[in-house]
């Protein structure tokens, strides 16, 4: 084979792979088409540590607690969710974190407080008797604390020289009232009633005794001891005075309490505060009297806070015919709450509380749960008030929050990852589609060495 025929056979080579470049799109793509087939099934980008969703890596993995890293997915590019912070999860990760879910239910709240109450008198029913006058103490007729006495009962008796003058006044009017009676002057009457009314109100002023003052009228003689008197059932608390001792209005001779219905002063915290009224109902126990229920009624909620324990003053009343109720006495108090509130409800462990912003998780779909920020009212036995932000019949997580807020917390980082990776459309052909004239070297061929050496 000479030079020249070897020239021809590479010239025709070429030109027949150039055809071909220029032939080749206008060629069915049946091949190629039907080679491209979208898969089905997620692409898993990287895998992240559970406990600290800054640490990944390339293919499963466990941490050092035996917990397996989280898959996170390429999702469908074309696909938006209902919250930019909308996470999915495996079933198999969700099963083995024990994320579990409750439905947010319309009902009704009420709650059952419990405190601890405190045993005292009752204020009303409290009388320290004084003195009106200066005297000295003749004779004590009740001499014990603790001894129970009846209203009218008589005290003790007291001799004071006022109360000696005010009798001797009194019946000066007395006297000149009846002496005058029958005057037929109505001016002089008119006086001398007025008088006598003016002496009777200064012994009742002084706290004489009614009998004492009708036992004046009738005898007409001063009594040198006046009586003090119970103003009602009660037990004996204090005695500030004995036989002979001499007593001002500054000086307290009893104090005389009314057991028959006690208070009991509670400790109310701030929660609870919102759910107590006045007029709610109270039992309480207390541990000397075993086996026991009294029943009684919320009469007074204090209007301040107490700076070191937090807490409200509340005033419950209570019957106590038989006295077994003592002051002082600890007692374990419940209220059954009178207020109730229809509303939303879920679970208190539903509730993630992130700062100054609260939130839960809802379940859109299986695996797939959208974090919605809620605002949130009281709480009653393990059962939160949702105020905005849910609708009842909406499932919401009551478990392994932590699990979905790492992954809706870096949803948009992943997001962005996630657009990253994925790959730009290619077209599908074959190998020599790609080659142009100059990959085939043409101006790299010395067409003058194609002369093949000619000039030998």
């Amino acid at each position: 084979m000479n030079k020249q025929t070897l020239m021809i056979i590479v010239v025709t080579l070429f030109l027949g792979l150039g055809g071909g470049y220029v032939l080749a799109p206008s060629l069915p793509t049946t091949e190629r088409s039907s080679s491209v087939k979208p898969d089905p099934k997620p692409e898993v980008l990287f895998y992240r540590n559970p406990m600290n969703p800054n640490i990944t890596s390339p293919v499963p993995a466990e941490d050092d607690m035996g917990m397996a890293y989280i898959p996170v997915f390429a999702e469908n590019s074309q696909a938006t969710d209902a919250h930019i912070g909308t996470v999915r999860i495996q079933p198999s990760m969700v099963q083995n974190s024990g994320v579990r879910t409750a439905l947010a239910e319309q009902k009704t709240l009420s709650r059952t407080i419990r405190a601890v109450g405190r045993v005292t008198y009752n204020e009303e029913r409290v009388a320290l008797l004084h003195p009106k006058y200066e005297g000295w103490v003749e004779q004590l007729f009740v001499d014990k604390t603790g001894d129970m006495v009846k209203k009218d009962t008589m005290l003790m008796s007291i001799y004071s020289p006022q109360l000696v003058s005010s009798q001797e006044e009194y019946l000066l009017a007395l006297n000149h009232a009846e002496a005058l009676a029958d005057s037929p002057f109505a001016d002089i009457r008119q006086g001398a009633q007025s008088m006598l009314q003016s002496t009777l109100e200064r012994l009742q002023l002084l706290d004489v005794p009614d009998h004492q003052i009708k036992q004046l009228n009738e005898t007409r003689q001063v009594m040198k001891g006046l009586h003090i008197h119970s103003p009602f059932d009660g037990i004996i608390m204090n005695i500030g005075a004995r036989e002979g001792s001499r007593i001002t209005p500054e000086t307290e001779l009893y104090k005389i309490a009314d057991l028959s219905r006690v208070w009991v002063i509670v400790d109310l915290y701030e929660d609870d505060l919102p759910w107590v009224r006045k007029g709610d109902v109270a039992q309480m126990s207390v541990a000397g009297i075993p086996g026991r229920l009294f029943t009684g009624k919320v009469i007074y909620i204090y209007p301040y806070l107490e700076a070191k324990t937090r807490t409200v003053k509340m005033r419950l009343e209570f019957d106590n015919p038989n006295l077994a109720l003592k002051p002082e006495m600890f007692a374990n108090v419940s209220i059954k709450a009178g207020k109730q509130i229809n509303a939303v409800v879920v679970p208190s462990e539903a509730i993630v509380r992130t700062g100054t912003q609260t939130q839960v998780f809802i379940q859109r779909a299986a695996g797939k749960y959208e974090p919605r920020f809620v605002v949130v009212g009281i709480d009653s036995q393990g059962e939160a008030q949702i105020l905005q932000g849910l609708q009842a019949g909406e499932r919401v997580v009551t478990s392994s929050q932590f699990l979905i807020d790492s992954e809706s917390k870096l949803k948009e980082a992943t997001a962005k990852m996630m657009r990253m990776a994925q790959p730009a459309p290619t077209s599908v052909m074959h190998t020599h589609h790609d080659m142009g004239m100059d990959d085939l070297g043409m101006d790299a061929l010395d067409m003058q060495d194609m002369h093949l050496e000619q000039q030998q």
